[in-house]
Formats: structure tokens, C-alpha cells, sequence
């Protein structure tokens, strides 16, 4: 990580906050989902299924994402953050957004609370937009375009999230409540997770493995083939309803997606550090699992079961976006806290690598609790097995414990200044 500009780094207190709640939002996360285990096999429009959905992309995903976006612009687009100050208000805005949220899904206080949390998040969105904008400046890197374009998304996404808030307190949406949620849903995951997603890779895994490719028209065909497929999908579902022509619009987001992929195969084949780490294998198998939802697409769309909507999201949220979540951490977090509390004691005093901040081991348990508390969640949910399902949220609430108890150790590591024994 040499190339990263330290002197754009932002202030610790507009990054490392968002790490920190982050990790205790995905042990809620995991806890919600055992306490609605049963759940599970029914229709995943219930008020627990609802809380724990926002629980996934608010307090843990989108918290994680804050984070590591405050952090990266400035690296991509070498200057400082516009303004520490609104990434700090957006995640006071954020907490208690998301916090307000799944509290009223989880009790189904349709009303003030739901929808005060639901503004919040709205104001925390805006901030972060113009935090993304204003750093970006004229930066036209690929990775940057991506940024700015799921920041436009997000906010599009929380906007129509708190229509349908209101709406379920003042009914005044003419279209159907859940063929709403279901265009809010699509807008969060492929306009918001997929392409921030996409451009943070392009900048990381280069970075991560040493290499580099010269197919940077790979990510333009992601960039046009994501955002299309995904203005066509919502104008045609708003305008002629939901239809079988989804699954066109899909494999158009598919053909972006797969040259994302493609473009980051380029980089890994022209790596110089060869050795796969646990951290690049979370990554690995996130990809997989995003790869497997969009063939899950064709059974969502040919059959009304609506186990196969469970099934995508648990892909999605718990495989893909968690899994990239669970490795990339710990590539960019120690990083982090090692710039802010040693990178001035360098020198002077004995100070660990970032790479020592961390406990490994416990990284590679993570990566095989996480690897068996997804299959095993997803089989529970593909043959409605309670007893499965339970055990593997067992081991989900044990993978967010390693991963929670990693990051404190991250985030609360200390060094004897008179060159004494770490502690």
C-alpha cells in the first residue's frame, strides 16, 4: 500500500467511527436474523425480515462503505476530503437513521419513527453525495466515475425508501407498496452496492495484488452496461409494471458486471504478489457469490416461490457484500489506525507494520466459519429447514463475534513508547 498519498488521508474521527459501529451493527445483524429464524421460510415481506434488511445495508454495509469511501476518494483522486465535518455529521445522521429504521421494522412502528429514521438516513446520503462530489473535483478516473455514480444512486435509493415510510403511514404511492420496494431494492443493490463496489475494486485489488491491466475499456462497458441496464429495468417496471422483460435488463447489468470481472481477472493474472491471502480469498468468494445470485434470477422470475427471493438476498447481502466487507477490513483498517496513531512515531520508537495490527489467525477461522454458515444458511433456506437455518445463524453470530473482537483489536492496539514489548 505504498501508493496510497498519506498526506490526503482524512482525520481519523471521519473514518474510523463508521469501522467501529459498523462491526457492532453486523453482530445485531446476525442476532436479528437467529431471533427470526422461522422467519426465514416465509415471505420476506415481514416486519423482522425488514429490520434485518435494513440492519444488512444500512448499519452494516453502507456503514462499512462510508468509511472506506472518505477514506479512498482522497487516494484516488490525490485531495483532500471536501469536509471532514460533514463526513462526521453524516455518521451521527447514519447511526441514528439506521438505528431509528430497524427498531420500528422490527416492532412495525409504522409512523414518526419510522419515518424520522428514514430522514436521517436521507440527510446522511446528501451529505455523503456532495462529500463525494466536491472531493472527486475533475478526477475522471474510472474508479472515481463509479463512486459518484453510486452516490447518486444511494441517494435516489433512501429518497424512494422514505416515500414508501410515509406511504405506509399516508398511503398516497398509486403504484403496489411492494412493487415499490422491490425498484428500491434493485436501485440500492445494483446502483449503490455493484458499482460502488466495482470502483473501489478497481483501485484496491491492483493495489492489494501489485498488479495492474491495460483493459481499462473493460471498466467503461461496466460503467455503461450497469447504469443502463438499471434505467431501463426501473422506466420500464415504473411505467409497464414488473414483467418478464426484467430478466432482459438483468443480463444487460449481467454483461457489465461479468466485464468488471473480467477486467480484475486481467489484474490478478498480472500480479506480482503471488501468494492469495485469507483477506483476497473473502474477496474470491464474494465474487462467486454475486455470481451465483444472477443465476438464481431466472428461478426468482419463473416461479412465485418466494424462498428464491430469500435465497438471492441472502447471496447478495450475507455472501457477496459481507464477504468482501469481512476481507477488505483488514486491508484497509490497519492501515488506517497505523497512519493516525504510529506513522509520526516511525523512527523514533519500535512501531508494528500495519499488517501486525491485526490478529491473522483469527481471520482465517473467519473465512471458514463465514464459508459454513452460508452454505448452510442457504440450504436452510432452499428446502425450508428451520433446524439448519438455526445452526447456521449459530455460526454467523460466532463469524461476527471473530470479526468484531479483530477490529478492536485494530482499533485499541498500543505500543510501549519507550521502545518496550507491544501490548
Amino acid at each position: 500500500m505504498s501508493d496510497i498519498n498519506i498526506g490526503k488521508a482524512p482525520p481519523a474521527k471521519a473514518v474510523i467511527p463508521f469501522y467501529a459501529i459498523g462491526a457492532l451493527f453486523f453482530v445485531v445483524l446476525c442476532v436479528l436474523l437467529f431471533l427470526s429464524a422461522s422467519d426465514l421460510t416465509g415471505h420476506y415481506f415481514s416486519p423482522h425480515i425488514l429490520a434485518v434488511v435494513h440492519s444488512a445495508v444500512l448499519g452494516w454495509g453502507t456503514m462499512i462503505i462510508f468509511g472506506a469511501g472518505y477514506q479512498l476518494m482522497p487516494v484516488i483522486c490525490e485531495r483532500d476530503l471536501y469536509s471532514p465535518t460533514l463526513a462526521v455529521i453524516s455518521f451521527y445522521t447514519l447511526t441514528t437513521g439506521a438505528g431509528l429504521l430497524v427498531t420500528s421494522f422490527w416492532f412495525f412502528w409504522v409512523g414518526w419513527p419510522m419515518i424520522t429514521g428514514g430522514a436521517l438516513v436521507v440527510t446522511a446520503a446528501l451529505l455523503y453525495a456532495v462529500n463525494v462530489y466536491h472531493t472527486s473535483g475533475q478526477c475522471n478516473r474510472h474508479a472515481a466515475n463509479f463512486i459518484i455514480s453510486s452516490a447518486a444512486w444511494l441517494l435516489f435509493t433512501v429518497v424512494l425508501g422514505l416515500l414508501l415510510a410515509i406511504n405506509l403511514r399516508f398511503p398516497f404511492i398509486p403504484m403496489s407498496h411492494i412493487d415499490v420496494l422491490k425498484l428500491h431494492a434493485h436501485a440500492g443493490l445494483v446502483g449503490w452496492f455493484l458499482q460502488l463496489i466495482t470502483g473501489v475494486s478497481a483501485k484496491l485489488v491492483p493495489m492489494f495484488l501489485l498488479g495492474k491491466s491495460e483493459k481499462d475499456k473493460l471498466l467503461k462497458y461496466a460503467f455503461y452496461c450497469q447504469n443502463g441496464g438499471l434505467v431501463l429495468f426501473l422506466g420500464d417496471a415504473y411505467f409497464n409494471g414488473l414483467s418478464n422483460r426484467g430478466l432482459f435488463y438483468e443480463l444487460i447489468i449481467g454483461v457489465g458486471t461479468i466485464a468488471w470481472v473480467l477486467y480484475l481477472a486481467d489484474v490478478y493474472r498480472n500480479r506480482v504478489r503471488k501468494k492469495t491471502d485469507w483477506q483476497m480469498k473473502h474477496t474470491g468468494l464474494s465474487f462467486i457469490c454475486l455470481l451465483s445470485a444472477f443465476l438464481v434470477l431466472p428461478l426468482l422470475y419463473g416461479s412465485n416461490d418466494k424462498r428464491w427471493a430469500l435465497v438471492l438476498g441472502t447471496l447478495l447481502f450475507m455472501g457477496w457484500i459481507t464477504g468482501i466487507i469481512l476481507g477488505k477490513t483488514f486491508k484497509t483498517l490497519p492501515f488506517i489506525v497505523w497512519n493516525n496513531k504510529f506513522r509520526l512515531l516511525n523512527g523514533k520508537v519500535k512501531v508494528p507494520m500495519p499488517k501486525h495490527l491485526y490478529k491473522e489467525k483469527l481471520v482465517q477461522y473467519q473465512f471458514w466459519c463465514f464459508l459454513f454458515a452460508l452454505l448452510l444458511l442457504v440450504a436452510g433456506i432452499s428446502f425450508a429447514c428451520v433446524l439448519l437455518i438455526r445452526v447456521a445463524l449459530m455460526a454467523w453470530i460466532i463469524t461476527a463475534l471473530l470479526y468484531v473482537y479483530n477490529v478492536g483489536v485494530v482499533l485499541f492496539y498500543k505500543i510501549e513508547t519507550n521502545g518496550g514489548r507491544n501490548k
